[in-house]
């Protein structure tokens, strides 16, 4: 009895490209990195505080959870202080095929990578208070202090699979990331605000070329050791937390 031939296996042959966008910033950037606070209660909890706990100490320090809501560059001789994942901007890249015609969220995610684990983001920082509401069941509203960037600029660097996806194919999802997902904290993805969106530009852009001149990691530095409100709502709430927490005898951070 003859057997059947098992025939040969074709492997279409992978290569990958990568093209880099310039990123201008269209709404302010908020800035909500995970502070050595919180990670330290999630690895080594304390227990529900007493009355006396809460009465002897700070709920909220805004100064030091102002500067502990950016990633930092720890290198001293990087372009930028502040940085932000990469994720996030393939997080965008996958949710925008959502909305797009012939694009699948998953399939995105596979062919697609953005290059290095974080992002140098230019602009300058400011403070930002904020009410919130926390994830229990009765939504308690609370008082969040980040920085946000209101003028911000990156450059982004996207590999993809070939000759499953083209230069400008990735182009358009970018763009188009932009402008529906945005980065950041209450990005317009989210569905409840529109901070974090941005625009494809060109290297000469004369917004790009500023904020990558004025808004490097010395004039960051400089912004996050004496912060400037971001709007009259956080300056005013500043200025009545600062006498407030001296008259009840406790130091914030300066």
């Amino acid at each position: 009895m003859a057997s059947k031939d098992a025939g040969t296996i074709e492997v279409l042959k992978v290569d990958h490209g990568t093209t880099g966008f310039c990123v201008l910033g269209l709404t302010p950037l908020i800035l909500n990195r995970m502070s050595e606070k919180v990670m330290h209660e999630l690895m080594c909890p304390r227990g529900k505080k007493t009355a006396a706990d809460k009465a002897s100490s700070l709920k909220h320090d805004p100064m030091a959870e102002f500067r502990s809501s950016p990633y930092i560059d720890p290198d001293s001789d990087g372009p930028t202080l502040i940085q932000h994942l990469s994720s996030a901007f393939k997080g965008a890249l996958k949710s925008a095929a959502l909305d797009l015609p012939g694009a699948n969220k998953s399939q995105i995610g596979r062919l697609t990578w953005v290059n290095g684990e974080r992002i140098s983001i230019y602009g300058i920082p400011k403070i930002f208070c904020a009410v919130t509401r926390s994830a229990d069941m009765n939504r308690t509203p609370d008082v969040r202090t980040r920085a946000i960037v209101p003028k911000w600029a990156c450059r982004v660097d996207v590999s993809y699979v070939r000759p499953m996806l083209r230069d400008q194919v990735v182009a358009n999802l970018m763009a188009s990331a932009g402008i529906t997902q945005g980065v950041g904290d209450w990005r317009t993805g989210k569905g409840s605000a529109t901070y974090g969106q941005f625009e494809l530009v060109t290297e000469d852009d004369p917004r790009f070329q500023h904020l990558i001149r004025f808004g490097g990691r010395a004039p960051q530095q400089a912004a996050m050791n004496a912060p400037e409100a971001y709007d009259q709502e956080t300056g005013e709430l500043l200025q009545w937390f600062g006498v407030e927490s001296a008259r009840r005898g406790f130091k914030a951070a300066a």
